[in-house]
């Protein structure tokens, strides 16, 4: 089929994620015909750095031919099984592999489809674990400021971004919104560096009204990937799950965007040292190749679903492709990966590299912040950069710069006007040069012409 007849269809045909479709009038969606390695190849022989994972999933590059091989070998015994009354070895497999990401303290596994899905049970076990032993008062879930964690009803009922759901809100659940960190505009004049997390008083405060109903409180260990890959203190998260064991409130983690080595450990919580009640994984779990998502959860909360058949405290929660065997084995690869080489501490001296490279940044007057956490780095640009002002957000000023970028062989999509890295694992110092010299050329030119 020739190249016009193909963006014809797209044309008629495509609707996009996360797009004002309008904007395809002017740039229209790049036509990807192979990844290899950090780079995706265009259907008209342009080369770009996927400079953001291909939304936070690609863990060792695309087309990596050690999971490919893995996949390849499952499927060629079986593709796909239901998963109620029936079960398979990479699934199995996997599940003793996620619950020794906590010390088996977490050693109950269901799995889902995606991030959202994960959230969904993760909201919905929590809420069922307190009606199966007679308390259907706690049916209040907490989120905390600059939260993000899905698109679905019940995730969007516990996010805090306006942008995602605020045309959704009639149909949403009633939920707690509690203040959260923001260490970039400190209202204690504190830094990550040297807080106690004194903002938590004000997040207990809300909680204190409200322990007796509240069933969990969702959070994102360290960094909230959505809301500007905010990030915040160790601390914050151990007083958050010091006062859920106290109150008797659930505590569920979303390491959705974080886990698997983005923050520098293989799961972000591990930052704090604690053991939450629930974690939702999904994203780079599959190493970018195949939608999978799982929630870990205590033998105390599985205990409150079993009995007899009459007793009807089953959780009957399900999904058409539950423990898809390709996934699973995709999984399973990501872990060999993590296990055959020091990936972790290749992941923080290259994040490292990254945010060295940038902090001259620093001296600029449209800079605001930058921030790190193993893998992640990201540029905070502001209008006043004494007072932390932001632009109008109708300029659409990181939206320029990944424009820019992109033209240039760089995908850097912008979080509002902050423009981030969070790269494939394997990419090099020279990638990396390429990389920071598109990004920073980027945000010089579009705004230095303001």
């Amino acid at each position: 089929m020739k190249e016009k007849d193909i963006f014809d269809l797209e044309k008629r045909h495509i609707w996009h994620p996360c797009s004002q479709m309008s904007d395809y009038e002017e740039y229209p969606a790049t036509h990807i015909v192979k990844g290899n390695g950090v780079w995706l190849h265009t259907s008209d022989g342009r080369k770009i750095l996927d400079a953001i994972s291909s939304w936070w999933v690609n863990l060792f590059g695309h087309c990596n031919k050690f999971i490919s091989k893995k996949i390849k070998r499952q499927l060629e015994n079986l593709e796909h099984v239901i998963f109620a009354n029936y079960t398979h070895t990479p699934a199995i497999i996997l599940g003793k592999r996620l619950s020794s990401l906590f010390d088996d303290k977490l050693p109950k596994v269901f799995y889902a489809d995606n991030g959202s899905s994960a959230i969904e049970v993760a909201i919905k076990m929590s809420y069922h674990y307190w009606y199966n032993n007679n308390k259907k008062e706690k049916n209040l879930f907490g989120y905390i400021t600059g939260a993000y964690h899905g698109e679905t009803i019940g995730a969007l009922s516990v996010g805090d971004l306006t942008l995602y759901k605020k045309s959704y809100s009639p149909l949403l659940i009633k939920t707690l919104p509690l203040p959260g960190p923001d260490c970039f505009r400190c209202s204690y004049g504190k830094t990550r560096d040297n807080c106690n997390a004194e903002c938590f008083e004000k997040t207990k405060e809300n909680m204190d009204k409200n322990k007796d109903n509240l069933s969990a409180i969702i959070i994102e260990p360290i960094v909230q990937c959505a809301n500007g890959m905010s990030i915040y203190p160790p601390i914050f998260l151990k007083k958050i799950r010091d006062y859920t064991e106290k109150n008797d409130i659930h505590l569920i983690c979303d390491e959705i965007a974080s886990g698997f080595g983005r923050t520098g450990k293989m799961m972000a919580s591990h930052h704090a040292n604690i053991i939450p009640d629930f974690v939702t994984v999904s994203k780079g779990l599959t190493g970018g190749f195949l939608p999978l998502s799982a929630v870990l959860t205590k033998e105390k909360i599985y205990s409150a679903f079993y009995g007899t058949y009459v007793e009807q405290k089953a959780f009957l929660h399900s999904h058409s492709y539950t423990g898809n065997p390709l996934a699973c084995s995709a999984a399973c690869a990501v872990f060999e990966i993590f296990e055959k080489n020091n990936i972790l501490e290749m992941i923080n001296k290259k994040g490292k590299i990254i945010y060295e490279k940038v902090l001259d940044l620093l001296d600029y007057k449209y800079v605001g912040e930058i921030r790190t956490k193993g893998m992640i780095t990201a540029i905070e640009l502001v209008k006043d950069k004494k007072n932390k002002i932001s632009f109008d957000w109708k300029e659409r000023i990181g939206y320029k710069i990944y424009r820019e970028a992109e033209r240039n062989g760089v995908l850097l999509r912008n979080l509002g006007d902050v423009i981030y890295f969070m790269p494939p694992y394997i990419i090099n110092e020279k990638e990396i040069n390429f990389m920071i010299k598109v990004a920073k050329d980027a945000i010089f030119k579009i705004l230095n012409s303001i």
